[in-house]
């Protein structure tokens, strides 16, 4: 394979992405805020602090069950702010269209973002359109950023996990990637699989009201649950221990899992979020995240250990414990 081209790998969230960040982006652009490399960059100005991110995004298909490229571009950018506490303000929206593009197309992009924008509470005051020639994209990308205050007292990072700490989960794993690989190959299921995109900064705020105590929190999207564990891990120089049977996966994304031969630990989520907390405030924040519907499911599924600094490891269902790796490549290409 070679080493001296971009590989789809080099977008999935895993080892691969990481290699790109580490060799080529961070040398380039190197300063502590960078550094941190949290899911945003957090910010002074005037004596604010203020929450910076932008994502871009390239689903195939633009619409699957569950949302479309549009309202996944709104959620994407509230949840990267989120998991740094802030509270979302302001967002842009840059488009990439395809030259023969349907405008029909296009607008009903532009109002499903309207609507996740209204109902997320935040408004989209700037933008840019750029148009390729025809075959130079796929009909449409769309890149969003977002600005957000935090609030004084709030700090979460990727580095302040410590032993002893417990991890939390808001709800099922996979769905979403489950559901964009369905739409796309033409799979049916006996129930229809839907994407669990949605924003989840109301959700975040109930839980840092109950405790602000929380050490960090990360939205599971690309390379799922598997890498954004093993990035808290290795960044906070702890080990992870999952405990198997307290993952909740639908059985319908478990079965399809198990079809196509994938692990439900590195299929993309867009509407979950992980917490790692002290354990004493664990039972507070579980309580407060199954009070909100975006959290109705959610559970404790490990804690942070001082065993393997670095590793994410799982206490599995036989009594056996095995390495939780990050994802090397992309099991699902094209899926935010």
């Amino acid at each position: 394979m070679a080493k001296d081209t971009v590989l789809l790998g080099h977008g999935s969230g895993g080892t691969m992405s990481a290699e790109l960040i580490r060799d080529i982006f961070l040398p380039a652009f190197q300063n502590p805020v960078l550094a941190r490399l949290d899911d945003q960059a957090i910010v002074q100005v005037n004596g604010s602090r203020l929450a910076f991110t932008t994502d871009s995004f390239v689903v195939k298909p633009l619409f699957f069950p569950g949302g479309d490229i549009g309202s996944l571009a709104v959620h994407g950018t509230v949840n990267d702010l989120a998991m740094g506490g802030a509270k979302p303000l302001f967002l842009s929206a840059a488009f990439i269209l395809e030259e023969g593009l349907s405008m029909d197309v296009l607008r009903r992009v532009v109002c499903s973002m309207r609507e996740a924008a209204r109902s997320a509470g935040v408004a989209i005051v700037t933008g840019d359109t750029k148009v390729v020639e025809k075959g130079s994209g796929d009909q449409l990308f769309v890149n969003t950023t977002g600005i957000g205050i935090v609030p004084n007292g709030i700090s979460l990072s990727a580095n302040l996990a410590r032993p002893g700490d417990v991890v939390l989960l808001s709800g099922t794993i996979g769905d979403h990637g489950i559901a964009i690989l369905a739409e796309r190959e033409g799979l049916e299921f006996d129930s229809q699989i839907q994407s669990d995109s949605a924003a989840l900064h109301d959700l975040v705020a109930n839980m840092l009201a109950v405790s602000r105590n929380i050490r960090c929190m990360r939205d599971p999207t690309r390379g799922g649950v598997s890498s954004a564990l093993n990035e808290i891990a290795a960044t906070s120089k702890v080990g992870i221990e999952l405990i198997e049977r307290e993952i909740p996966v639908r059985e319908e994304v478990r079965g399809a899992c198990e079809m196509l031969g994938l692990d439900p630990l590195y299929v993309a989520n867009e509407g979950k979020l992980i917490a790692i907390a002290p354990a004493e405030d664990a039972q507070a924040l579980l309580a407060t995240m199954l009070n909100n519907p975006l959290g109705k499911n959610a559970c404790i599924i490990g804690k942070v250990t001082e065993a393997h600094p670095g590793l994410v490891t799982m206490r599995t269902d036989f009594g056996t414990s095995r390495i939780v790796d990050m994802l090397a490549g992309d099991q699902l290409p094209r899926i935010c």
